[in-house]
C-alpha cells in the first residue's frame, strides 16, 4: 500500500465512521473487491489506526464534554467511596453520562468471545451487503416511525445505556453501522436526537481504544513492521481525523433537520450493489 491509497482509505473512514453507513463495512468491501495487497495482520492494524484517526476528531469536537465527564465522573466515584451510608450522593449529568458509557461498553466483552468468527465475516461480501440492507432499514424505521423523545444525560436510565450498549455489541458485525444502530436504539428509548448522536459518538471512545490496543498486540505478535510503514499509516490517520471532523458536523446538522433517515437509501443501494458484486468476485 502506498501513501495515496492510505489517504484514500482515510477519506473513506472519515466519511463513513460518523455517517450511519458502516465504516467497517466499506473498508471491508474495498479490501475484498479491490485487493489492496496487504496481509491480514497489516489489514487489521491499518483499519484500526484509521478508526483511531476518527477517534481523535471526537476528542476535538467534544473536548469540553469529555473533560467534564471524566472530572465529574471520577469525583462522583470518590465521593461514593468516601461518603457515609446515610449521606446519599447524586451524580451530576456529566457524571451520569460517564457511568452510562462504562455500562454501555461492557457488552463488548461478549463480542470478544466470537472475535475469530466475526473476523471471518469481513471476507464475506454477501453478508456485508445484507448487513447494509439491515442498517438502512433501521435508519428508515427510526426516522419515519419513532419520534424523538426528551431524554438527555439528566434523565437517561441505566436500562437505556444497557440496550444501546447491546446495540453497539451487535454492530461489530461488518455492514452494521455502529453509529446508525446505537443512534436508532437511542431514539427508540426516547433520547433527543442531539443527545443520541453525542452519546453514540462518545460511546465509541472506549471501544476504539480497546480495539487499537488489541490490534497493536496482534500486529507485534504476527511480525508486522509498524515502524517501516509509519509514514503510510500516518497519512491515513491524519486524513481520517480531518474528514471525520467535518463528518461529525454534517451528521449533527442532518439530525437537527430530521434528515437522519435519508442515509437509509444509500445503505440500501450500496448493500444491494455489494450483494450483486459478491457473485462475481
Amino acid at each position: 500500500m502506498n501513501v495515496l491509497m492510505s489517504l484514500f482509505m482515510g477519506i473513506v473512514q472519515g466519511i463513513t465512521e460518523f455517517l450511519p453507513v458502516s465504516s467497517s463495512g466499506h473498508l471491508a468491501i474495498l479490501h475484498n473487491f479491490l485487493n489492496f495487497g496487504y496481509e491480514d495482520g497489516e489489514h487489521l492494524l491499518f483499519d484500526v489506526l484509521l478508526h483511531l484517526g476518527t477517534l481523535f476528531s471526537i476528542f476535538v469536537v467534544y473536548r469540553v464534554e469529555i473533560k467534564e465527564m471524566i472530572s465529574d465522573g471520577l469525583s462522583y466515584l470518590r465521593m461514593r467511596a468516601d461518603s457515609n451510608a446515610d449521606e446519599p450522593v447524586y451524580p451530576k449529568p456529566p457524571a451520569r453520562a460517564f457511568l452510562f458509557i462504562i455500562v454501555g461498553t461492557l457488552p463488548l466483552v461478549f463480542a470478544l468471545i466470537f472475535s475469530s468468527s466475526i473476523q471471518r465475516l469481513f471476507a464475506n461480501t454477501f453478508f456485508i451487503g445484507f448487513a447494509l440492507l439491515v442498517t438502512g432499514s433501521l435508519l428508515y424505521v427510526s426516522s419515519r416511525y419513532i419520534k424523538q423523545g426528551n431524554k438527555t444525560d439528566k434523565t437517561m436510565t441505566m436500562a437505556d445505556a444497557v440496550l444501546i450498549g447491546l446495540a453497539q455489541m451487535v454492530a461489530v458485525l461488518p455492514g452494521l453501522s455502529r453509529s446508525g444502530t446505537t443512534i436508532a436504539v437511542g431514539l427508540s428509548r426516547g433520547l433527543t436526537g442531539a443527545f443520541a448522536v453525542r452519546f453514540s459518538l462518545l460511546l465509541s471512545i472506549p471501544a476504539v481504544i480497546g480495539a487499537t490496543l488489541w490490534a497493536l498486540i496482534q500486529a507485534f505478535t504476527s511480525g508486522v513492521d509498524i515502524f517501516a510503514r509509519f509514514p503510510t499509516y500516518l497519512a491515513g490517520f491524519v486524513m481520517a481525523a480531518g474528514v471525520g471532523f467535518l463528518a461529525i458536523q454534517f451528521i449533527r446538522r442532518m439530525m437537527a433537520k430530521n434528515k437522519f433517515g435519508n442515509f437509509a437509501y444509500y445503505c440500501w443501494g450500496i448493500g444491494a450493489l455489494t450483494i450483486i458484486l459478491s457473485f462475481f468476485f
